[in-house]
């Protein structure tokens, strides 16, 4: 069977290593896998799903066709139902562990490696264990919606590569998964995050890793650039309703200072007792606000908290322009759900929904890894190489052959789309009630 691994072994990449068959082999048995020769051994199954998701997750019964093998589409989920979760997870771990001593250096922002983190939600078909696990949208009836989980992913901004991730049920908050993403960050690297992780619990575990972070300040939190301004203690009588929370120590410019943000009183949902009551009592940070000028963008004004102090060393402009690449990790998302087709997964089982979710990741990896090679052969920026094109060179790509051009996206800094579609969907109503109910109203008529 043509392995993708072989396809794109000119590329001389140390991590590719990770996802070849000898190192596939190599994780079956570390998770204690047993099997006799047939058609679909571990190797070839793990082999078979790459190929699967390469090309949109296709159907089961289209495989035996891509892979060239003689299997039906019953055997091969009953093959993957064989394979550990396991697996799945030390191959995307391993691959990972090798990109941050090959790639993770690429694209540094003032010397830092610049990491952007953020959620979303996936699909899955409706079944029992799979609504038990994850829940489904409250707006929908019973037997009328389908289970959605809550993804949380951080990116590599130089590369877009996904270097951890993780799916909760539905009514998971953000923050309180992020802080399990932090061993993944290495001291002296920034991150960047929209306001919904935004906190002085999240920022005082950022600063005891020695992580820088920059983000957007929660809607909720009272940011006043007067300077030697008052501002109320948490948990004292007498608080002046309006005022910050943040001690003024510094101005730094007209929309720029330092304060010091104080504890909270009361302790975050997410957070253990022990943890919080390890938090410092405060935190020195800098608070920033730039106004945005270009058509198209709903926010007028931009507040951020960071903890790079130096004005110097990081000046606002730059810093609302690195704010301003966080975005890119909303395209990445689109690049997963809708070119990829990740945004309705087809297994009916919980550790199935997670080897699928493993298995994209994977090849999304592999493929902004194609789109890196052809942004250094082709000397443009890497977020210019087109990623629909690096897919379908991997789909049609045959052993040996040579990365030829890639499609270059024109640039287009000031580009705006409305979010709207053009074709209209067919117009059935929503289903109100379950099929079987529904099924006996057709009947009676």
């Amino acid at each position: 069977m043509r392995s993708v691994s072989q396809i794109i072994t000119q590329f001389k990449q140390n991590w590719l290593a990770e996802i070849d068959p000898a190192a596939i082999e190599f994780a079956c048995v570390q998770q204690g896998c047993r099997w006799r020769e047939r058609v679909l051994t571990p190797v070839v199954t793990v082999q078979v799903f790459m190929l699967q998701i390469l090309h949109g997750n296709t159907a089961c019964t289209h495989l035996s066709k891509l892979a060239k093998l003689c299997f039906t589409g019953a055997a091969y989920c009953e093959a993957r139902k064989r394979v550990p979760l396991e697996v799945f997870t030390m191959l995307l771990t391993r691959s990972v562990e090798q990109l941050q001593r090959d790639a993770f250096d690429t694209g540094r922002w003032l010397g830092h490696r610049v990491f952007f983190v953020d959620g979303s939600s996936f699909s899955m078909p409706d079944t029992p264990q799979l609504q038990a696990h994850f829940g489904q949208p409250g707006a929908q009836k019973p037997g009328c919606g389908f289970p959605t989980a809550r993804w949380l992913a951080l990116m590599h901004a130089g590369t877009g590569m996904i270097t951890a991730m993780l799916a909760s049920p539905l009514r998971t908050h953000e923050a309180s998964q992020t802080v399990t993403l932090h061993p993944h960050l290495q001291s002296g690297d920034v991150l960047a995050a929209d306001r919904g992780f935004c906190s002085f619990g999240h920022l005082a575990l950022l600063i005891a890793r020695g992580v820088h972070g920059v983000l957007r300040i929660h809607q909720r939190t009272i940011v006043d650039f007067t300077p030697h301004r008052p501002h109320n203690v948490p948990g004292r009588k007498g608080n002046v309703k309006g005022r910050p929370t943040s001690r003024w120590l510094k101005k730094l410019g007209v929309s720029d200072q330092l304060v010091e943000w104080l504890k909270p009183a009361s302790r975050p949902q997410w957070m253990t007792a022990k943890q919080f009551a390890a938090l410092p009592a405060a935190i020195t940070v800098r608070e920033l606000c730039y106004a945005i000028h270009e058509k198209g963008f709903r926010p007028r004004e931009i507040t951020l908290v960071t903890t790079l102090l130096d004005p110097t060393q990081y000046p606002l402009e730059v810093l609302a322009d690195l704010f301003q690449r966080r975005w890119q990790i909303e395209t990445n998302f689109g690049h997963l759900k809708t070119t990829m087709k990740m945004d309705v997964l087809k297994c009916q089982t919980v550790d199935g929904v997670l080897r699928e979710l493993h298995m994209f990741a994977i090849i999304y990896n592999l493929v902004r890894q194609v789109m890196l090679e052809a942004a250094r052969r082709q000397q443009v920026p890497v977020e210019r190489i087109s990623f629909i094109d690096a897919l379908r060179w991997l789909q049609t790509a045959e052993t040996g052959q040579p990365l030829g051009k890639l499609v270059v996206n024109p640039h287009r800094p000031h580009r705006i789309e409305p979010r709207v579609r053009k074709r209209r969907p067919k117009s059935y109503p929503l289903m109100t009630a379950p099929r079987r109910q529904l099924k006996k109203l057709l009947l009676q008529q």
